[in-house]
């Protein structure tokens, strides 16, 4: 038997070209060809240092648009709510303001029938109905923009028949207070 010299070979295909010529001769080359597959699992644990190497940027921008839309989806529910509360209350305030005066022309009819013409007294009762009709538990209505157009063009009609200046101004800001 002659003297077999083994050397590293790295290519993948001259190894399986060695081990095919060994074999013929019933020689196994068990440890070069743990060897082989050693290699090739590093070599694929290289490429995928590689690979994440240079899909660096991908990746920090996918978990930074992540991050990003996480983020902007619970600050924009926060702010909806901070906006629908203020819109609410604005809404609930002048509904309430032409409620209120609503009430206070029906107590001046109740007490004389003949203060306020027919047609006045016809619009402050519809206007009552208006008021009645607004879908205050339903806010994505359709119709809640025209009643609230109808209350606000029914109100002038009655403030113009009553000749009365009365305008609902709104709540208040801080700067036009005085204490």
């Amino acid at each position: 038997m002659g003297k077999i010299v083994l050397r590293y070979i790295s290519p993948i295909h001259q190894i399986q070209s060695l081990n095919r010529t060994l074999s013929s001769n019933n020689l196994l080359l068990f440890p070069l060809k743990l060897h082989a597959k050693e290699y090739s699992s590093s070599m694929d644990s290289a490429e995928d240092i590689f690979d994440s190497s240079l899909n660096l940027e991908e990746t920090h921008y996918k978990e930074g648009y992540k991050e990003g839309y996480n983020h902007g989806i619970a600050t924009g529910k926060e702010e909806a709510r901070q906006v629908g509360l203020k819109t609410g209350f604005e809404t609930g305030e002048e509904l309430g303001f032409y409620k209120g005066c609503v009430d206070v022309w029906n107590s001046a009819i109740q007490i004389d029938p003949t203060r306020f013409s027919t047609r006045v007294q016809k619009g402050i009762k519809q206007m009552e109905e208006l008021i009645q009709k607004y879908p205050v538990m339903d806010p994505e209505n359709e119709s809640v923009q025209e009643i609230m157009d109808a209350l606000r063009l029914k109100f002038r009609v009655i403030r113009a028949g009553l000749r009365v200046k009365l305008e609902y101004d709104g709540y208040p800001k801080s700067r036009d207070m005085e204490f």
